[in-house]
């Protein structure tokens, strides 16, 4: 049990090093609650919370992954290096991929939705 409640502490670590230090990260975590909150008011379905969950999750987990690359390969190569900018830049690109796809989404099941509303 020791060793389970130290590997969440050392997540919870990981996430709040993130959220303090990244601002894409704190953006991204405003908009879910936002997303979440518009979702709640405009009752979407159970399926559509799912999709709107996953979206997020995936976001957040892309972010985190893009974090954790970035902080490793600046401590791997500290100098200007070609090639780690491309570890950088492929793992930014994921992250704009997963937000992208969770825009999409967003908007399939938000925006119908919110021009009925109005």
């Amino acid at each position: 049990m020791k060793t389970f409640l130290k590997a969440f502490y050392y997540a919870s670590s990981g996430f709040s090093y993130t959220f303090r230090t990244q601002l894409n990260f704190r953006v991204e975590c405003f908009m879910a609650v936002l997303v979440c909150g518009l979702s709640f008011y405009l009752d979407i379905s159970a399926m559509e919370w799912l999709w709107i969950i996953a979206a997020i999750a995936i976001v957040l987990i892309a972010e985190l992954g893009n974090t954790a690359i970035e902080t490793l390969v600046d401590l791997v190569s500290p100098d200007f290096n070609p090639k780690a900018g491309i570890v950088k830049d492929i793992s930014a690109a994921v992250v704009l991929t997963a937000a992208l796809m969770a825009l999409i989404t967003g908007m399939i099941i938000l925006l119908p939705r919110l021009i009925h509303a109005a």
